[in-house]
């Protein structure tokens, strides 16, 4: 049953007045089941507030949750429980509405904690409010020693009970002590290797390279960093490489008092690389007392090939989304010195998946390599996320949106908080497909693994775009960095739908990447002429489709997609999805060709 608008809008507000406290700030895994408990409760979706479903939406588990085997939304709801009673005990006494759980289950209720603003009241009344007063004093007091009682039954569970909620832990860039800018790809592969190896390591929360590296170069406070990272530990550490020889210094530090809970220094010989790579990973699972778990990996090869393969890896690391394209030969390089290394063929896969998706053109050849390299990568690494990634992405590109979804789970499974991954899901099938509500609750756990990734909000903010959420999308694309060629695209488009016109034709003209949205917002604003003068020098048929549907012309827009048709169902379904293109939906001949690309009507 669902609240009348009025109480659930107070009951929003109340929800995001608590989140933003000290007592839910500093703990994203408790705001996010609370926040995904009261929202769907707000939107009548109640029946979905199970322990299954929750495990896998809230905690990222997979789909085959056992909850005899791991308790994680029993013991995060007592710990939401015993949080809500020191919230209202405190920072909260004075709040209007009051959001609690029940023991026993997931769905909240809401109690109006107050009485409405009245007009002055009398003398009988004040005494009548005092009274009140005193009754919902007592029932603070309640709280507290309900708070207290749970608190101490909940330590008693921990000392009892194994720690199930993963442990997180950022790997901070390590220093390259050879000072040469050169040389910064060694020690920037090496870091993400060891991001990748904690990554599949059971109890532990890694935080993504692109969090990780957005520290690179700068002076570090390990507390500050831990609190923008969300971390518990951090490692850091410096690599020299010295002709043959490798010297490697690493730390383990326990964030909330800047403390070293393991320290090693390695000083081996360069072909020795694996196997010191292998005991920093051993490290910091024995001192955390963790188990290494299913999907070990422990690969073997020539220092040559590594070599390049750690060139391959940095460029990601340093350009971004362009380091993909300028990966591709660095891989194929890599194989070239040894065709037995699976890393390098997934790495290849994912490039050349990315690659296609971000340019012009879907070709058949590109899909040949991007398949093949994915195949490969399975056959050698059964257990590698990331050619599961690549073999998502081939399925995808050729719109078997099954065999997809299944590689991409895989995947997650395999590696539940790789942000990338996560995020490549609701880039290439998710927001293809129209699915926009599940693409913004994956982003969300994307977001919290990685929250300085400027990546997921890019990806975020075209997301909530799709799903007509135009506030929300200006907050995600404000967030992206000023040198990201789509930010003044992204947020000029959420400013168009709000009605700040002049200030999104000003963004579009700025940025240039998208001529098409330019001409969208000159046709819908009556420039028309201008609006033909940007179709009439624009080559590209996507942003013609897009100045066409602003100017309301439908066969001029159909026909500029089907010239368009070699791009694939992956980037024309996400055009299509486009609020901008709202026109061309319901048209039977758009029905009929996404038919014919492999989307489904």
């Amino acid at each position: 049953m669902m609240l009348a608008q009025p109480h659930c809008d107070a009951i929003s507000r109340e929800l995001e007045h608590m989140l933003a406290s000290s007592l839910f700030a500093r703990s994203e895994q408790l705001s996010r089941l609370l926040r995904f408990v009261v929202e769907r409760t707000l939107e009548g979706r109640t029946e979905e507030l199970k322990e299954s479903v929750i495990a896998v939406e809230v905690f990222g588990r997979s789909p085959d949750y056992d909850p005899r085997r791991d308790p994680i939304v029993r013991t995060e709801a007592r710990r939401l429980r015993t949080r809500l009673a020191e919230y209202y005990g405190d920072e909260g006494s004075a709040d209007p509405w009051m959001i609690l759980l029940p023991k026993g289950g997931y769905v909240p209720v809401f109690q109006n904690a107050g009485p409405a603003p009245q007009p002055p009241i009398s003398a009988p009344r004040v005494a009548a409010a005092s009274s009140y007063r005193r009754r919902r004093s007592n029932l603070h007091r309640l709280f507290v020693l309900t708070a207290a009682v749970a608190l101490v039954a909940c330590s008693t569970w921990w000392w009892v009970q194994r720690r199930t909620a993963p442990i997180t832990i950022a790997v901070l860039p390590l220093d390259n002590l050879n000072r040469a800018n050169a040389d910064d790809y060694f020690s920037d592969g090496l870091t993400d290797e060891i991001i990748r190896n904690l990554a599949i390591i059971d109890g532990l929360a890694v935080r993504s390279q692109t969090s990780s590296f957005a520290f690179k170069g700068k002076p570090r406070n390990i507390r500050d960093a831990a609190r923008q990272l969300d971390a518990e530990y951090i490692v850091e550490g410096s690599v020299l490489r010295d002709g043959g020889r490798l010297r490697i210094d690493v730390q383990l530090v326990r964030a909330r008092d800047d403390s070293p809970v393991w320290v090693q220094r390695y000083d081996r010989v360069l072909t020795d690389v694996f196997a010191v790579q292998d005991e920093i990973s051993r490290g910091i699972v024995n001192s955390l007392r963790l188990k290494l778990g299913r999907g070990r990996r422990r690969y073997e090869t020539s220092v040559e090939a590594y070599d390049v393969y750690l060139r391959a890896r940095a460029m990601v690391v340093q350009f971004g989304f362009a380091g993909y394209a300028k990966s591709v030969p660095i891989f194929e390089q890599a194989i070239a010195k040894d065709p037995s290394f699976a890393p390098a063929y997934a790495g290849l896969g994912v490039a050349e998946s990315v690659v296609s998706n971000q340019f012009k053109s879907d070709s058949q050849d590109a899909r040949l390599k991007m398949n093949a390299a994915a195949e490969t990568a399975i056959k050698l690494d059964p257990l590698s996320a990331e050619a599961d990634e690549a073999m998502a992405f081939a399925y995808d590109r050729a719109g078997n949106w099954n065999e997809a979804e299944q590689s991409f789970r895989r995947a997650l499974q395999l590696e539940p908080h790789n942000s990338t991954i996560r995020s490549h899901f609701v880039i290439s099938h998710l927001l293809p497909l129209g699915r926009f509500n599940e693409a913004l609750r994956e982003l969300r756990t994307a977001g919290s693994d990685d929250p300085l990734s400027a990546e997921v909000h890019q990806i975020t903010a075209a997301a909530l775009l799709m799903a007509g959420r135009w506030q929300e999308a200006a907050v995600h694309a404000g967030k992206m960095p000023d040198g990201s060629t789509l930010k003044a695209a992204w947020l000029g488009r959420a400013l168009f739908f709000q009605g700040h016109t002049a200030e999104a034709i000003r963004l579009f003209k700025s940025n240039g990447v998208h001529p098409g949205l330019l001409g969208y917002a000159y046709a819908r604003t009556g420039r028309i002429v201008e609006a033909k003068e940007v179709a009439a020098h624009e080559h590209d048929p996507t942003e013609q489709a897009l100045t066409f549907a602003g100017l309301g012309d439908r066969d001029r827009a159909i026909e500029s997609l089907e010239r368009a048709v070699e791009l694939g169902p992956v980037r024309l379904g996400r055009l299509l999805n486009y609020p901008e293109m709202a026109l061309l939906r319901g048209d039977p001949r758009v029905k009929a060709f996404r038919k014919r690309i492999g989307l489904p009507e």
